[in-house]
Parts: C-alpha cells; sequence; structure tokens
C-alpha cells in the first residue's frame, strides 16, 4: 500500500464517532517552499504516546522536522520531503 493510501486507511479508522468533525489531518504548503502537516491527535490510540523529536537535513528541498506539540503530531519539510514526513508519522502511528 502506497504512502498516502496508508495515510487514508489510518484516517478513516479515526472516523468514529465525530472525531473527523473536530479533528482531523491537514496538509498545506509553507513558502520556503515547502510543506507542512499536522495531525490532531486528541481522542486517538496517539494522544499519550511519545514522539522522539526528528530533523533531517540533506539540501534545501530535502529536510524536515517532525515532532508532538501538546496533542498534535506536526511535521514541517522541504519541497521533495512530504512523503517522508507522512512515512515518519506512519511509522510511529501504525
Amino acid at each position: 500500500m502506497d504512502t498516502v493510501s496508508r495515510l487514508c486507511a489510518w484516517f478513516e479508522r479515526q472516523c468514529v464517532g465525530e472525531w473527523h468533525e473536530d479533528r482531523g489531518v491537514k496538509i498545506d504548503t509553507i513558502d520556503n517552499p515547502g510543506w507542512s502537516m499536522k495531525v490532531d491527535l486528541t481522542g486517538t490510540a496517539l494522544q499519550d504516546k511519545d514522539f522522539q523529536e526528528i530533523r533531517v537535513e540533506r539540501s534545501d528541498r530535502d529536510w524536515f522536522v517532525a515532532r508532538r506539540n501538546d496533542q498534535a503530531f506536526e511535521a514541517f519539510g522541504g519541497s521533495i520531503s512530504l512523503n517522508e514526513m507522512i512515512e515518519n508519522f506512519l511509522a510511529w502511528a501504525e
């Protein structure tokens, strides 16, 4: 299963009750250029799970930071790093 399909499957598993109405997954662009990703963890099995911050810097286009910020998983990365950002979230979440 590819990365996006795995993220969709994880999201679908969280859509029990009203979780998806108030919470969810947000992927957007940043002005570096690059990507941002935020996953609300409230009400999921991950809400109390520890996450060790990750920092990868290969080039201006190939970098990312992933961390837990209170009840959210956050990642920011370069223009070619979105797949790796999602993969790191899924490796922790699955």
